[in-house]
């Protein structure tokens, strides 16, 4: 299992500006209930602009290779947590195999709940992105988005969305649920950009 480190933080800082540490504790933040998880009927898929849509079954998602990355974690609501291990699919692997069409400039997560969000497909590019099942050594727990939640560490936890189901690659920008309620199309921990407009 490859494992990578990544610096996130711009300088020597690795705190951004607004944000307070948490050590330890790592605060469970969620609109809605928590889904239940049954391993019978969950699936993961990659759609549209897509040359090869991709699904998997949860048989299918744990028989992918793993990688472990080491990234801090910031949330919107100013908390950051240092020194995270995560530990499942990289996003790049799930690239190489849906190949992502010219086109396809953004993607769209889709998540149980009927919670979405949005990022540019870059973002997916990079190394420490991933589809993460672990948390320091442990399966996720259900409020920290179990069985499986999207890692991108360089943006505002919101965008590291739980519980998801499948990404959409889509040829424009489309706000997902937060971004729809006034955050952040793109979520620069380092550029403060918590807000699409002043609160």
């Amino acid at each position: 299992m490859e494992r990578i480190e990544i610096d996130t933080a711009r300088g020597k800082e690795r705190v951004p500006p607004g944000q307070y540490l948490v050590g330890d504790r790592w605060p469970i933040l969620t609109y809605g209930s928590t889904p239940r998880f049954n391993p019978e009927v969950w699936d993961f898929a990659m759609s549209g602009l897509v040359e090869n849509p991709l699904r998997f079954t949860w048989e299918e998602w744990n028989e992918l290779p793993t990688v472990e990355v080491k990234a801090d974690m910031h949330c919107v609501t100013s908390w950051s947590k240092l020194d995270n291990v995560w530990r499942g699919v990289s996003a790049r692997h799930l690239l190489d195999l849906a190949q992502p069409k010219p086109e396809a400039k953004f993607f769209a997560v889709h998540c149980d709940g009927g919670y979405t969000t949005n990022a540019p497909v870059e973002e997916l590019y990079e190394e420490d992105a991933l589809f993460a099942t672990h948390h320091n050594g442990e399966p996720l727990e259900p409020g920290h988005g179990y069985p499986l939640r999207l890692v991108i560490p360089r943006l505002y936890a919101w965008k590291s969305a739980k519980w998801i189901r499948g990404v959409e690659f889509i040829p424009e920008d489309r706000p997902g649920f937060w971004e729809q309620n006034g955050y952040h199309a793109y979520g620069d921990p380092w550029q403060e950009q918590r807000y699409s407009f002043g609160f």
